[in-house]
């Protein structure tokens, strides 16, 4: 029997199978074009990219920016790097919005969640949110074997 995922880890699921949502609709399945890149923030990212998600030109610089390779297309490791600075970001934001008061607070990031504070005491399990959810979306594979949780497996 397979051990239910914690929350985190379908989260992490989560950005892997929209970015292979995006990236199986045109060219190489794996990546992501210009166009592809677009309709994922659009639709993706509405809150965090608000001032971009309107302006072509500044979606198609944050793809330049993210394009190491130059290639014109986003890998999954090149475009992991924008939600690991809008993580970040977002993480700056719900500090600087937090309410006052003493010890670790946040107050809502570029999704509008995550108010609250966080001690950093007490047992490792204080506040967390165990919403017992299992990943649902679309499994993936590279070799041919996909896997899926309540989801179809695509393989490449």
């Amino acid at each position: 029997m397979e051990d239910q995922m914690s929350q985190m880890e379908s989260s992490i699921e989560t950005i892997i199978n929209i970015f292979h949502q995006y990236s199986v609709r045109l060219g190489h399945p794996d990546t992501l074009i210009q166009k592809e890149f677009k309709q994922l923030v659009q639709k993706e990212l509405p809150n965090f990219l608000k001032k971009q998600k309107k302006n072509e030109d500044a979606i198609n610089e944050i793809m330049e920016d993210l394009d190491t390779n130059v290639d014109k297309q986003l890998s999954f490791e090149e475009f992991i790097m924008l939600v690991a600075r809008l993580t970040v970001a977002s993480h700056e934001e719900m500090h600087n919005t937090a309410p006052p008061g003493k010890g670790h607070r946040h107050g809502p990031g570029y999704g509008k969640g995550g108010s609250g504070s966080c001690s950093g005491q007490g047992s490792p399990d204080q506040g967390s949110h165990d919403q017992g959810s299992h990943g649902h979306g679309h499994g993936h594979s590279h070799g041919g074997h996909g896997h899926s949780h309540g989801g179809h497996g695509h393989s490449h």
